[in-house]
């Protein structure tokens, strides 16, 4: 019959009994603040600081970024995007300054070659 045919059939519980199925459930109210990721942009920062770090704003972006993720850890999610904020900005200005500076070499090196 079919009851029998399924009887040892089993799906993840102790063998002979049946298994056992978990849910989860998230409620979100309206009014409810939903606690997203805020990035703090510490590779980035790591890398200008390391490779292209012009008048310290590497260093500043990557404190900005370690301030960041300090304020995650608290909870303090405001702190954190603050912070990751500027970090970013910093981050920003210096790639923006380092790029224009290897912009103008390259040109100015090949002005000079095809002299």
């Amino acid at each position: 019959s079919l009851s029998q045919e399924h009887k040892g059939v089993n799906y993840g519980g102790v063998p002979g009994q049946p298994g056992v199925v978990q849910h989860t459930a998230v409620n979100i109210t309206r009014g409810q603040q939903v606690i997203t990721e805020s990035p703090d942009h510490i590779i980035w920062s790591l890398c200008c600081f390391v490779y292209s770090n012009p008048f310290c704003l590497g260093l500043a972006a990557l404190i900005n970024s370690i301030r960041a993720r300090d304020r995650k850890l608290v909870g303090d999610m405001d702190g954190a995007r603050r912070y990751g904020s500027t970090a970013r900005n910093l981050n920003i200005v210096a790639t923006i300054i380092v790029t224009t500076a290897i912009l103008i070499t390259i040109i100015v090196f090949i002005s000079f070659l095809l002299l």
